[in-house]
């Protein structure tokens, strides 16, 4: 559903009341088999001493659970399911659908009735009962003993690729080891007098140091910027630049 959809609240000038019914699941399955305009049941009404009884009559064509020729083919689910009606007790409670050629949601109607559609107790439900159960203990998971190899999937390797390529770099570029501070900083006031702005991964390359050892230094001769055009750089601080920065020539402009 997308967060732009437009809410129609056209329909509570209409007072359309609708019924909030629960079914059981292998009863909603069965609804889907149904040919788009099929019919799924029929719905009867009565009253019995001033209590509305209501029952759903499932079609006889949709009765059965499975296809002809499958294991539970043969097996019929319930076709009489009585209402247990429930009050709405005092709650507001309102359908919605989707209607995606205008791309709005629409109000369908307000809930007037509450009712639970349960099938009658008959040899078809319990047989579907333990069919179901059955279903349920079956494992999701289960072993098997192969007699031979497998040759159309990946086979196990000792290691990878790109495991092996990293280990090469890694021994041919050796262990980075820390230099003396003063050399460190020999090079990076090289460096930037190259360039204004590094990024750390250049300046490690540049410098040949372990990242944390860098970026400690850094700290105390250079700044580094989080925003801007040149976001996530480093640059040095102005008591250790032989250049003025932009900012600088503009005062110095100005003034």
């Amino acid at each position: 559903m997308s967060d732009k959809m437009e809410v129609n609240l056209s329909g509570v000038k209409q007072s359309k009341g609708v019924w909030l019914v629960k079914v059981p699941k292998y009863l909603s399955q069965q609804w889907d088999k149904a040919t788009e305009r099929g019919e799924v049941g029929k719905i009867t009404i009565g009253k019995y001493v001033c209590v509305s009884q209501v029952c759903f009559s499932l079609n006889a064509e949709l009765s059965a659970l499975g296809a002809v020729g499958e294991k539970d083919g043969t097996l019929q689910v319930p076709r009489d399911h009585p209402f247990t009606m429930h009050t709405v007790g005092g709650q507001t409670m309102a359908v919605f659908i989707t209607v995606s050629v205008v791309d709005e949601i629409s109000l369908e109607g307000m809930v007037v009735h509450r009712a639970e559609c349960r099938p009658v107790v008959n040899d078809s439900y319990m047989k579907l009962k333990k069919l179901q159960i059955e279903e349920s203990t079956k494992p999701q998971r289960f072993s098997q003993q192969l007699e031979r190899a497998i040759t159309t999937v990946f086979k196990p390797v000792a290691n990878h690729d790109f495991n092996v390529e990293y280990e090469k770099k890694k021994k041919s570029e050796g262990k980075m080891v820390r230099a003396e501070r003063q050399v460190v900083l020999d090079m990076l006031f090289s460096a930037f007098e190259k360039h204004q702005y590094y990024n750390i991964k250049d300046l490690v390359d540049i410098t040949r140091q372990p990242v944390t050892y860098l970026k400690e230094i850094m700290r105390e001769i250079g700044t580094y910027n989080s925003k801007g055009a040149h976001k996530s750089t480093w640059e040095l601080k102005p008591e250790y630049r032989h250049y003025q920065s932009a900012e600088e020539e503009e005062e110095m402009q100005t003034t």
